[in-house]
């Protein structure tokens, strides 16, 4: 449907616009930011950084760029199932500051996060620091200058961030994600505010994109929400060839306090975001991304040793020592996912680790 069809169904005359054929509520809000943050603030909508006030014309814009009727229920967000419409998305990426070219992006990915496969549910109310990331592809990538570059997760001014808010205020407004009532995140993390919003660098990778690997058709838009209970820099600057340095990244992976670790094989993955200069090392010896997983995997385990003796009862009960003595990080190497993004200053790759049942889900949109 086209903009103007969708925008003819909202009613403007002189008292302003309604939508009185939703059952969303309206309030009258000032336009000013400070009074609007003040409102918001007290009423629960805000994550305490400043906010854009969604009126009506700024939301019949965005509601206009998503190519959906205001009231289209996109998905319930847990963990009270609130529906998210695409007004109430609208209304989130406003106050984020997100751009109005970005609602198909918001709407595939609130799509993507309720999956079942993805268990967001467990990632609102869990203790874990766990926090949903958008990983995208597609020309979309450039429209909307998302980054991919030096600074990728958090440094690069643009719309990534701005994205990732709003995610975070749809969970918070429309799931009703609360500290200390359903959150029970003992620490959280800055992502838990600003969100992760990156994307690949399909121009400088020298396998295919994530989003074609995971069955998606080349050159579409897509967006894979993965849960990432933060990021973890790996550094190296003695390896010169490709094995030296799969098994310094796939190593570094697998430590003994992190979720994966715990209880039997429940479906945890680890995503790696590789600098363009490591891939294309990495790729002269492993052209095809199976391999280099199959690496990853094959490095990113601990010998039972490492842990208590209780540990390693319990880790021999849930049958995740192998034949060699060994706790793999994950149950195979499909559930290593790689990108390719950051800078060209080598030296440098980054883990995101998930924080256990959770699986990885891509949706396209347009």
């Amino acid at each position: 449907m086209t903009s103007s069809e969708i925008a003819s169904r909202v009613d403007c005359g002189p008292e302003g616009c309604t939508l009185d054929w939703l059952v969303s509520e309206r309030i009258e809000i000032d336009d000013d930011p400070v009074a609007f943050l003040k409102l918001a603030t007290d009423a629960g909508w805000g994550d305490g950084l400043p906010l854009i006030p969604p009126t009506e014309t700024r939301v019949r814009e965005y509601v206009a760029a998503s190519g959906h009727f205001p009231d289209e229920v996109i998905a319930q967000v847990p963990p009270r199932n609130g529906g998210a419409t695409v007004e109430k998305i609208a209304i989130n990426a406003v106050m984020a500051g997100a751009p109005a070219a970005a609602m198909p992006l918001l709407c595939a990915a609130v799509d993507a996060m309720a999956d079942p496969e993805f268990n967001l549910f467990a990632l609102n109310t869990t203790t874990s620091c766990v926090v949903p990331g958008l990983f995208v592809n597609g020309p979309a990538r450039l429209d909307l200058e998302l980054p991919m570059g030096a600074g990728c997760f958090g440094g690069e001014a643009g719309a990534g961030a701005s994205i990732g808010r709003a995610t975070r205020l749809i969970i918070r407004n429309v799931g009703g994600q609360r500290v200390g009532l359903n959150s029970k995140s003992v620490f959280g993390q800055p992502g838990r505010v600003s969100g992760i919003c990156v994307a690949e660098w399909e121009e400088r990778s020298p396998w295919a994109p994530l989003a074609q690997r995971r069955g998606v058709a080349t050159g579409a838009n897509a967006v894979t929400a993965h849960g990432c209970t933060g990021t973890i820099d790996i550094a190296d600057i003695v390896a010169d060839n490709a094995r030296d340095l799969v098994q310094i990244i796939g190593s570094s992976l697998a430590f003994p306090g992190t979720n994966a670790m715990i209880g039997s094989h429940h479906g945890a993955e680890a995503m790696v975001a590789i600098a363009p200069p490591w891939a294309d090392l990495v790729a002269a010896t492993f052209p095809a991304v199976e391999d280099v997983q199959q690496q990853l995997y094959e490095h990113a385990k601990l010998p039972v040793t490492w842990w208590p003796a209780r540990h390693q009862a319990k880790a021999e009960e849930n049958g995740r020592v192998d034949e060699h003595g060994f706790v793999h990080l994950v149950a195979s190497p499909e559930h290593i996912l790689v990108i390719v993004n950051g800078g060209l200053g080598n030296l440098h790759a980054l883990a995101l680790h998930s924080f256990g049942p959770t699986r990885a889900v891509t949706r396209t949109f347009a």
